[in-house]
């Protein structure tokens, strides 16, 4: 079950697909969700707001998923700060890219309620904690995961 405190940031151009992804965030028990549509403005989000996870998409104006991720990674403040990539983008070298730019997850769109519940379990904070997550030890079934 989820932490019903987890602040989540859900970074996407597209607001229907924002929409999608907070109404299954909502059914899997998480409540507290912002939204941004693209990186610029996640980052002006992080900057002012605690998060304790953000999904983001990869293909976005303005800067992207990818480009938000280093961004986020590059900061003192946010850099062990949970990133989920939720993307169509399934070609193995984007993944391997995302993952070594520092994502904790990838999913490939389409994807069902079920998987995102999967990989939050996977890679949210602890329900008691924010401590920084271990990467390093998720690159392999990150890469595996996104295939599947």
């Amino acid at each position: 079950m989820a932490n019903a405190d987890t602040r989540l940031l859900v970074v996407d151009d597209l607001a229907t697909m924002r929409s999608l992804i907070r109404k299954m965030l909502k059914s899997i028990g998480y409540t507290i969700v912002d939204e941004a549509d693209d990186g610029v403005a996640a980052l002006e989000k992080l900057n002012t707001q605690r998060f304790d996870l953000v999904i983001t998409d990869w293909n976005m104006p303005n800067m992207d998923g990818l480009s938000l991720l280093q961004e986020i990674r590059k900061s003192e403040d946010h850099a062990d700060l949970p990133v989920l990539m939720v993307t169509a983008e399934k070609r193995r070298e984007n993944v391997i890219a995302a993952i070594g730019a520092g994502a904790n997850g990838y999913i490939v769109k389409p994807f069902s309620e079920a998987a995102l519940a999967d990989k939050l379990a996977q890679i949210a904070p602890p329900a008691t904690t924010a401590a920084p997550m271990d990467r390093g030890s998720s690159v392999f079934g990150a890469i595996f995961n996104a295939a599947t």
